[in-house]
């Protein structure tokens, strides 16, 4: 199972992120194998993408994520013990660039024993994650 942030999901919507090519190349990559990766989301992440993608690209390109890109990937839902660890791992880390979805998806991908992740943020490598490549 691999975990999808927002940096990746943006990188495949708009041309011009330097992450283009790579994001569209991996993503095209992962589905295409003759055993496709599960793919796997955060609510947090969700609601992080939807408003990035619709103030930066607009409501085109929210429709293209939510029909053409979601679907295939699956959304566990932030419960309540999930928020309150992320909260204090945000606070713990006392870091200003880190975020809480960031956080929220760490905590995630620990609780259900997720390795790897398919995202441009190295957050993701420095909290002991494995970078998918293509």
């Amino acid at each position: 199972m691999i975990f999808v942030d927002n940096s990746t999901f943006f990188a495949i919507l708009d041309r011009d992120d330097d992450a283009h090519a790579l994001a569209r190349q991996t993503w095209t990559a992962l589905l295409s194998a003759d055993t496709p990766a599960l793919l796997l989301t955060s609510s947090y992440v969700l609601v992080e993408s939807f408003a990035l993608t619709q103030s930066r690209l607009g409501l085109d390109a929210v429709r293209a994520l939510h029909e053409d890109i979601l679907p295939v990937v699956s959304v566990h839902w932030v419960l309540e013990q999930d928020h309150a660890a992320a909260v204090s791992a945000l606070l713990t880390a006392n870091r200003r660039r880190l975020s809480l979805v960031d956080c929220g998806s760490f905590q995630i991908m620990r609780r259900l024993g997720v390795r790897q992740a398919l995202a441009f943020d190295q957050h993701f490598a420095e909290h002991g994650f494995e970078l998918v490549q293509p």
